[in-house]
């Protein structure tokens, strides 16, 4: 198949119905507005989700929720994965990306101190919990803010 032989399906192209054309067209003189009347007039669109004076709907529905426009959001990581690093490693976003840990860090990675960690690692993360920064020293390793 080229390109060039690429056709719309059957029916899918109708033709654009042009108004106002005189009466052998079945849509001249009033051009399908009717006689007279609000909608027969030019700039009679009204204004967006005006419903004729009755409360519109956008302000009949309650409202809900909050969204923060100052909120960060950071990716939380527990302390046992990092177990997947080789003992001395540096662990950093970059790194974790290549692990799969992380995906799209946003505003930032946080080290949770979920779970036990049995190596020696350097890691360098925007935030750790208390525990999780307590755990990575125990074991030896460093947990360094960036």
């Amino acid at each position: 198949m080229n390109l060039s032989e690429l056709r719309p399906a059957e029916g899918s192209n109708a033709k654009a119905w042009r108004r106002g054309r005189g009466h052998a067209s079945g849509n001249g003189k009033t051009a399908g507005r009717g006689h007279k009347g609000q909608g027969a007039r030019s700039g009679s669109g009204g204004k967006n989700g005006f419903e004729g004076g009755q409360m519109p709907l956008y302000r009949r529905l309650p409202k809900r929720g909050f969204k923060c426009r100052n909120s960060k959001e950071i990716i939380g990581i527990n302390l046992h994965y990092l177990n997947m690093f080789e003992d001395g490693a540096v662990v950093d976003i970059d790194a974790l990306k290549a692990a799969g840990l992380v995906s799209n860090p946003k505003d930032g990675v946080k080290i949770l101190g979920v779970g036990e960690i049995e190596r020696k690692l350097t890691v360098r993360v925007n935030h750790f919990s208390k525990s999780a920064a307590e755990k990575i020293e125990a074991a030896g390793g460093k947990a360094e803010v960036i």
